[in-house]
């Protein structure tokens, strides 16, 4: 008798299976270029950093909108039975409200990315949880709470690390346009975000973007919407809530953007260091029996 597919486990999976967690740009970054090398990829959402660039990311999908980066596309799942029915699209990939401890019960995960960019949490150790297991920013320590960690701040964006630890967080944004901490918003408390203002909207300074906890919130000056917070969402204090881009025409929301491009890039580059190594590993003691 046929088995189902929904719950013939992981053997049912033709691909081998990356696990990315966090649904922000640089994450859909990494899992569009994991996606194009052949890997079932599951995105796993983090509840503590609201997604501002959305237009650029998986997030909304979460909330049953569509949403697409370079052509890809993203579904929801909501149950661990649905992940091997989902994996079978070559076409997509799939976001999830699970935690990574609801998915471990699939079975061992072959890449483990960790996107959630957090800046000031303590980073739990990852290793052994799936084959391959890569930090993104500050927090990771190679050998202490991952196996290979990649570097996220500007001037050494895309350094993998096999050894010693990624940088400190740094406060200062890049620049776009020339601007730099002005183009943002932050959340001067917590509250309720309520918007009817979409991502790649023109915008003119002192225009109200919406309201926090009832408190209206104006553009810092003109540009595009390229960052907003999901209306109906609660916010932490602290954090960034708007981006404007200034660069007129130049102006860039969706797709992806130079700085996730190239950590996803620099994810690649470990994973192929981190087969390179296993193969030695293996090699080495058969040449030693011969």
């Amino acid at each position: 008798m046929r088995r189902n597919s929904h719950l013939a486990g992981p053997s049912r999976l033709r691909r081998p299976l990356a696990v990315i967690l966090g649904t922000n740009e640089i994450a859909s970054a990494v899992a569009v270029f994991l996606h194009r090398a052949g890997r079932a990829v599951l995105l796993a959402h983090d509840p503590a950093l609201p997604v501002i660039r959305r237009g650029m990311a998986f997030h909304d999908a979460l909330f049953g909108d569509p949403a697409f980066v370079d052509d890809i596309k993203a579904s929801r799942i909501d149950y661990v039975s649905e992940i091997f029915a989902i994996f079978g699209r070559e076409d997509e990939v799939a976001v999830t409200m699970l935690g990574l401890t609801d998915l471990l019960v699939i079975g061992k995960i072959d890449i483990l990315v960790d996107a959630r960019m957090h800046k000031s949490s303590v980073t739990p150790d990852f290793r052994g949880l799936a084959q391959t297991t890569i930090g993104l920013g500050p927090g990771f320590t190679v050998n202490e709470n991952c196996d290979l960690a990649i570097e996220t701040r500007p001037g050494s964006i895309g350094l993998v690390l096999r050894q010693g630890k990624t940088e400190e967080k740094d406060e200062t944004p890049s620049t776009l346009g020339g601007i730099g901490c002005e183009r943002f918003i932050y959340t001067n408390a917590s509250g309720r975000w309520r918007t009817a203002l979409e991502i790649g909207t023109r915008v003119f300074k002192g225009v109200v973007i919406g309201h926090l906890q009832g408190v209206p919130v104006e553009a810092p000056l003109d540009g595009i919407l390229r960052g907003v917070a999901r209306d109906d969402t609660e916010m932490p204090a602290g954090i960034k809530l708007i981006e404007i881009d200034p660069r007129g025409r130049a102006c860039r929301w969706t797709g992806i953007d130079e700085r996730p491009r190239s950590i996803a890039e620099a994810v690649m580059r470990a994973i192929r260091l981190s087969e390179a190594e296993r193969i030695l590993v293996d090699y080495i003691p058969s040449l030693w029996a011969n």
